[in-house]
């Protein structure tokens, strides 16, 4: 008995997003690309076949959850290793207890490292030759492009899974539960979320289970304590209001699929293109206070560099690109000032939508003219038939020639002298133009 109540008081302490972590395959939300019936990752479960795997996708998606129902589904012995907190010491004692296991009760150890990618190369190639021999099967879990981040031998040797965002649904399912579970959630506060305050708390979690978890745990443990009802059978309502005071963050009407979307997005790139940076950060705080996602606002500005500024300032892409670089390595709240650092810097930078225009010329032009042939004389001629038939007969290797230029044609036959782009005056561009103006005139020249 008082084990028992010891167990019960331990859950209890547990944080909520903890204690409604599903259990099986049936309990969990969404992710059914992966989990669903038929999927590869059922099909292993089912038929005891687990193999090593990285599973990649955002914070809060289930990584952690997926790799223990694999871990309880199969009976093998789980170890949880944290890529943080870990080094070459602690993996020569998960590879000696994983020895232990597999000799003495014949059982798989399935090795689940959280943060994968912070483990160097030294700790990686530790676990290699373990991984390769079957001793350990590898669950990697990362938020990072495993490409990048994970060694070539080790990666070859495991299934890349890629998990999703949770969409709105999915979270509104995880939340609900929470609400009515009387053993692991909070269904004996008889608790009710208002419309406008679950769509709220859908909205901030932003596809993030264990974030819509802990808002909605401040949020009833604050109106517990404010709302002392003795009524226990009395159901308690969450406002909006609840929510805003809980979580001290104002809710601001915003859709992320709706017309204040689009709005407030037009504002922040018209205001990036007018260059005034007072503006495009008041935009860019505005969409990130109302929980969009900020990596939709960094791939707009990257969109914006080449869009807006292009080659006036060819630096521009590249702040926008580190921006969106430095917001993956930070995240909330650090990494707000690298967005804040490149809206300001494209606001400020010279505009020229000369590439913008050019390409979308040039889209047209293809869809209008169809495959027209590659001329015969820059096609590449690897065999000697290709040779003789005229492939690359009569090209001049710019090399050759003084300042690494020489006028020859490139454009298909049919689009011979056309121009599409136009560079500006301004910034970079304008020396850009200056080049393009002297080969023009050594392309008159020559054809005179």
């Amino acid at each position: 008995m008082f084990e028992q109540r010891a167990q019960e008081a331990a859950r209890a302490s547990m944080p909520l997003a903890e204690r409604m972590r599903p259990k099986n395959l049936e309990e969990f939300a969404g992710q059914k690309h992966v989990v669903g019936k038929g999927s590869l990752i059922r099909s292993a479960i089912e038929k005891e076949r687990i193999f090593s795997m990285i599973l990649w996708g955002p914070p809060g998606c289930g990584k952690t959850t997926l790799a223990r129902i694999i871990a309880g589904k199969t009976s093998s012995y789980f170890v949880h290793f944290s890529a943080v907190l870990s080094g070459i010491k602690e993996i020569r004692s998960v590879i000696e207890k994983a020895k232990d296991q597999q000799r003495l009760y014949r059982k798989k150890t399935i090795l689940f490292v959280d943060e994968i990618h912070r483990f160097n190369k030294a700790q990686q190639d530790a676990f290699l030759h373990h991984v390769e021999s079957g001793l350990i099967t590898l669950i990697g879990a990362t938020t990072e492009n495993p490409s990048f981040e994970v060694i070539a031998p080790l990666l070859s040797r495991c299934r890349v899974i890629v998990l999703k965002t949770f969409s709105q649904d999915d979270i509104h399912t995880i939340i609900n539960r929470a609400l009515k579970d009387k053993e692991r959630g909070l269904g004996n506060l008889n608790l009710v979320l208002s419309g406008d305050a679950l769509a709220y708390l859908i909205q901030i979690a932003d596809g993030d289970a264990r974030a819509a978890l802990n808002n909605l745990e401040i949020a009833a443990s604050l109106l517990s304590s404010e709302k002392n009802i003795l009524d226990e059978e009395k159901k308690r309502h969450i406002t909006i209001k609840d929510l805003e005071s809980a979580l001290q963050k104002k809710s601001l009407v915003y859709d992320k699929s709706g017309e204040e979307h689009y709005n407030l997005i037009s504002a922040f790139h018209k205001s990036l293109r007018g260059s005034d940076p007072d503006a495009a950060l008041y935009w860019l705080e505005r969409m990130l206070s109302a929980g969009e996602d900020p990596m939709y606002m960094a791939r707009r500005m990257v969109r914006f560099a080449s869009e807006d500024v292009g080659n006036a300032d060819p630096q521009a892409l590249e702040v926008a690109l580190n921006a969106m670089k430095a917001f993956r390595f930070l995240g909330h709240p650090e990494g707000e000032l690298a967005l804040a650092q490149a809206a300001v810097y494209l606001a400020t930078a010279p505009k020229s939508n000369s590439i913008y225009v050019a390409y979308g010329k040039i889209k047209a032009i293809v869809k209008g003219t169809g495959t027209l042939p590659v001329p015969l004389h820059i096609r590449n001629a690897p065999t000697g038939l290709m040779k003789n038939i005229g492939y690359g007969k009569g090209y001049k290797y710019a090399h050759d020639f003084k300042d690494a230029y020489i006028h020859q044609k490139y454009l298909p036959e049919k689009l011979q002298n056309q121009r599409y782009y136009f560079p500006t005056d301004r910034g970079y561009e304008k020396t850009i133009k200056q080049k393009l103006e002297k080969w023009h005139n050594l392309k008159k020249q020559d054809e005179k």
